[in-house]
């Protein structure tokens, strides 16, 4: 009887073969959590689908993302709502400044109506939102050239923000001096001094070791901030009914998965960023806020979101000053 010499199978080409980018370092919980799900949705689907995780802006900037995810480039991205308001306006009222005092509140609003509603503007686009909101956390300020412990301490501050109209209005209403910029240009524009800070929740400041080019942190909790999983329509219209739940199903899982994450790294990071030199310190949230309240901010803002974003956003957090 011949001998037969056993060769490996090769695996079979996906039916459908996506890209899904993100902006954040391999080792943030979004893509450790979003490659767990990618690798369920492979298996479970028998290797019909196929996503493939880019992470830490390889396909570019976030602006640059969600241009390639509206027109097919790639078919999926996971963005921050701060960014995505840039393209779909109401998605920034969710960093409404201090609107959110803590997660419980967050989650009722998110998973409720605020966040049905701001869903249900995103679909009006060429993008799919049918999805749980992944968590980024409470923004905080970080410096390299000053101590901010209190609302003055931000006057003529030059604080890079991303490219959101809602965080950009907070710190001018503040008297600093925002920079929008993308947040692949952050690290070496605080090396070279361009700009003084930035503001960011804890798992990102981390993880992208803005520890080494920042002294300081105020944990001023000025924000909260999401990301939305988003997919292209056409390339999500092109997948059956049942891989389409799939993903809805598995990308939901991670996100409590990634919730609970985000939450927990918000304690144990403060160590964490301590003991590489940084300087993290309460301030008076009230005394930020009250300092917004003197301005025309709340004002100006429930204006361009009109009355139904903005009940829908009191409903959850409480009135807002105006």
């Amino acid at each position: 009887m011949p001998l037969v010499t056993l060769l490996p199978r090769r695996a079979s080409a996906a039916e459908f073969d996506y890209k899904l980018a993100t902006g954040q370092d391999p080792t943030h919980p979004n893509n450790l959590r979003m490659q767990e799900a990618l690798n369920r949705i492979r298996e479970k689907s028998s290797g019909k689908l196929d996503i493939k995780l880019f992470p830490a802006n390889q396909l570019g900037s976030d602006t640059d993302l969600l241009g390639q995810v509206r027109n097919g480039g790639i078919e999926f991205q996971l963005l921050s709502t701060s960014i995505l308001a840039v393209f779909v306006p109401v998605a920034g009222i969710l960093n409404t400044a201090y609107a959110f005092t803590d997660y419980n509140v967050v989650w009722n609003a998110l998973d409720g109506g605020l966040g049905h509603y701001v869903q249900s503007e995103i679909e009006k686009s060429r993008l799919v939102s049918g999805f749980r909101i992944w968590d980024n956390g409470f923004r905080q300020i970080t410096s390299g050239t000053r101590d901010i412990r209190s609302p003055e301490d931000l006057r003529g501050f030059k604080i890079r923000v991303p490219q959101a109209p809602m965080l950009t209005s907070f710190f001018s209403a503040m008297g600093a001096s925002p920079a929008p910029l993308n947040f692949n240009e952050v690290y070496t524009s605080l090396q070279t001094k361009v700009i003084e800070g930035q503001e960011n929740p804890l798992a990102i400041i981390a993880t992208a070791k803005l520890y080494e080019v920042q002294k300081f942190c105020a944990m001023s909790g000025h924000s909260w901030d999401g990301y939305w999983p988003l997919a292209n329509r056409r390339a999500w219209d092109a997948l059956p009914a049942d891989l389409r739940q799939l993903v809805i199903t598995e990308f939901d899982k991670s996100s409590a998965d990634q919730r609970a994450d985000v939450a927990e790294l918000s304690t144990s990071l403060r160590a964490v960023l301590t003991k590489n030199g940084m300087d993290l310190h309460e301030v008076d949230r009230e005394a930020f806020r009250a300092a917004l309240a003197k301005t025309s901010y709340y004002r100006d803002w429930k204006a361009k979101y009109g009355d139904e974003a903005w009940n829908r956003l009191e409903e959850s957090s409480g009135k807002l000053a105006i």
